[in-house]
């Protein structure tokens, strides 16, 4: 019964990790720019594939191999977050600007504080 269970649980994971990381792909491919097609793949691409580690933990049962993918997710969830920080801040640094919508005049909310 447990086995069932596990295996229910580690398909519905690796359904939505696949979905999250096929979301992710599509946002690349339809995002305007840089800032967004970033925010795109660092998001959904570090939730995929957390969802298919927790899948892959559910199973391989309580042992080694889970520890070593607990260890692989913990990395995944403190790099992907700092890679994207670091790509966009190297785009900002290199002069590429955030696309921004015409009614926001950003220097209007700067007065406000």
């Amino acid at each position: 019964m447990i086995a069932i269970i596990a295996d229910v649980l580690t398909g519905l994971f690796l359904l939505g990790g696949c979905a999250f990381i096929l979301i992710g792909g599509l946002g690349i491919l339809r995002m305007p720019e840089l800032f967004t097609r970033l925010h795109a793949a660092g998001v959904l691409d570090t939730m995929g594939a957390g969802l298919i580690l927790i899948g892959l933990m559910f199973q391989s049962g309580f042992s080694q191999v889970t520890l070593k993918l607990v260890l692989v997710l913990v990395s995944l969830l403190i790099t992907s977050p700092v890679a994207s920080h670091a790509l966009a801040k190297a785009a900002l640094h290199g002069g590429r600007r955030p696309l921004v919508s015409e009614t926001i005049d950003l220097d209007e909310s700067k007065k406000d504080d």
